[in-house]
């Protein structure tokens, strides 16, 4: 009989999962189709213009608008019903990241508008279209993830699949094209200035898509052309946080959930106040440093030198600090004796492998700056802070990876609601009260040892007490008996208590750092200071085009593991 009754749940999880792997490929093919659109657009290719581009990612933003639009009225009519949700999906704090980088992209999609009035006589209709659909497909679709991307969903599984990684590969598609457009107006600004540095030997070519026709408003067309591209960055992000969302979704979709209370963690600037400061000079001296560096280099070839010397130098400084501080918060987690929460977590799974998956794009930039100055020829001064800077960034993210993933595996502190600390309340010969320094620790809610032993302070509150003069006598004679055991368990407890506080708040501090050191090596790459582009070793050593080919695919990698490092240091903060 249990055979029997076993055979339909075995037989009803075939359909459930030839379903997540069509969807899957569903995906993938939706994917590869626009990567090699946006690719025939990059290169140019006979017959493809980028209003085709445009247009097939108009489409996917119609499917998925649609979708999303079917997905909230059915939610709403069935509001009343109670509905698994993963508590660890969607955190607050992360819907508040991707919120305000949601804002800043309508700024960018109202430029676009903006620019498309302006050059209106020559460009397509759907470069108007475009930033129009998008501004409408980002308000639906972060109200979305504020809502629902808690759901773990039950019903219409098969079509709710396909929804929901359509809607993935769709914003990871809107990526790939943000990415590539930022990139393609960074290259044209390195071929510029490479001339200054003496690399005259390499062909300037700009890959040129101005329209071919005069601005109406020659003042706002520059403003429009030239904020497009300072508002990428933030682009690029937002639609990145998206889809790793609506991926935790799309796992989740069918899964059995355990129902447990979660310990909320929210974030306090008490106790990280070290941290913040330090985190801070870090952030206001790399702005700094960027700013300089974007206003010299190019200037001159003197300039570009004094540029990436001075970048390297503040570089290898913060992620010695960083490599520093990582080590030991590690060893602090040697010291302790805390087990893993190895549970089922697709959210915490997928943070764990793009922390690894994107620092494999700035380990491979630095294995090849580490390979161009062993096999180079010459070598100009500067190149050679580029050695322990390179160096450095692969043990920093190794490091850095090994303290996340294990802070956030590892299981919280359980505070035991049994273990209550106690005030002695003495009561004199003389009938008055006073209170003793000692505490008394009382486990599994055994208040006393005698029923007569009745605690006149508990959780702040003080009480009295009706003894007579011989019951009094008795309590005296028995404290001052148990005093001297009780002061010994209570030093020990007190003596662990503070070294676990110095732990955890150490920990905090650390991770406040990282976090906005993070936040701070985010900034030069999203904003153009790139030294992979600039000193020009590496593209004498592998050519100028397969070596501005590599930057290009794993600079996006190297720039996303920065803000996704950043959101959970977060986590951990907050954690700890």
């Amino acid at each position: 009989m249990e055979e029997a009754a076993g055979c339909p749940a075995v037989g009803g999880s075939y359909p459930q999962k030839n379903a997540e792997i069509l969807s899957s490929q569903y995906g993938i093919n939706l994917f590869l189709a626009g990567l090699l659109l946006t690719f025939a657009w990059a290169v140019h290719a006979v017959g493809i213009s980028k209003s085709h581009l445009l247009s097939y990612l108009i489409t996917l933003m119609l499917i998925q608008l649609l979708w999303m639009l079917w997905y909230l009225c059915r939610s709403c009519t069935q509001r009343r019903l109670i509905r698994d949700k993963d508590t660890h999906a969607g955190a607050r704090w992360l819907k508040c990241g991707i919120t305000l980088f949601a804002v800043i992209t309508l700024i960018l999609d109202s430029f676009k508008i903006g620019y498309y009035i302006d050059f209106s006589n020559c460009l397509s209709p759907t470069e108007g279209i475009f930033p129009v659909t998008h501004a409408v497909h980002t308000i639906l679709q972060v109200y979305f993830l504020w809502c629902h991307a808690k759901d773990v969903i039950q019903s219409f599984k098969t079509l709710e699949r396909f929804g929901v990684i359509h809607s993935v590969f769709t914003n990871l598609l809107l990526w790939t094209n943000g990415v590539l457009t930022e990139s393609k107006h960074q290259l044209n600004e390195h071929k510029e200035r490479l001339i200054t540095l003496g690399f005259g030997n390499i062909t300037i070519v700009l890959d040129d898509h101005a329209p071919q026709c005069n601005c109406t408003t020659t003042t706002l067309c520059s403003i429009f052309s030239q904020g497009i591209y300072y508002l990428y960055p933030f682009n690029i992000e937002y639609h990145i946080l998206a889809s790793t969302m609506l991926y935790v979704l799309w796992k989740n979709i069918g899964r059995k959930v355990e129902h447990h209370q979660q310990t909320k963690t929210p974030f306090k600037f008490h106790g990280i106040t070290v941290g913040m400061i330090f985190g801070l000079i870090v952030l206001t001296s790399t702005i700094a440093i960027v700013v300089v560096y974007l206003i010299q280099i190019g200037g001159s070839k003197i300039k570009s030198e004094l540029a990436l010397t001075m970048f390297y130098l503040h570089a290898i400084f913060v992620l010695a600090l960083m490599c520093t501080a990582g080590v030991v918060a590690l060893l602090i987690y040697r010291l302790e004796d805390r087990s893993l929460d190895n549970s089922k977590n697709p959210a915490r799974k997928l943070d764990a492998e793009l922390l690894v998956g994107t620092a494999a794009g700035s380990w491979l930039l630095s294995w090849g700056s580490i390979l161009a100055i062993i096999c180079a020829q010459g070598h100009p001064k500067y190149t050679w802070y580029n050695l322990p800077y390179s160096v450095l960034v692969i043990i920093e993210k190794y490091i850095q990876n090994l303290f996340i993933i294990e802070s956030i595996h590892r299981e919280q502190e359980k505070v035991n609601e049994d273990i209550k600390t106690l005030r002695i309340v003495t009561i004199s010969r003389g009938s008055t009260l006073s209170l003793s320094p000692l505490y008394k620790e009382i486990y599994n809610g055994r208040a006393a040892r005698d029923s007569n032993d009745i605690p006149c302070l508990f959780k702040g509150s003080i009480c009295g007490r009706e003894n007579d003069g011989a019951g009094v006598a008795r309590e005296e004679t028995s404290q001052d008996n148990s005093l001297v055991m009780h002061s010994a368990s209570d030093f020990s407890f007190c003596s662990r208590n503070s070294v676990t506080n110095n732990k955890r708040r150490i920990l905090k501090n650390i991770a406040a750092f990282l976090f906005l050191c993070n936040l701070s090596l985010w900034i030069p790459p999203a904003f153009g200071c790139r030294p992979e582009y600039d000193n020009g070793l590496e593209e004498i050593v592998f050519g100028f085009e397969p070596w501005i080919i590599v930057v290009n695919l794993a600079m996006p990698f190297s720039i996303f593991y920065r803000m996704h490092s950043a959101a959970s240091l977060f986590e951990v903060n907050c954690k700890t």
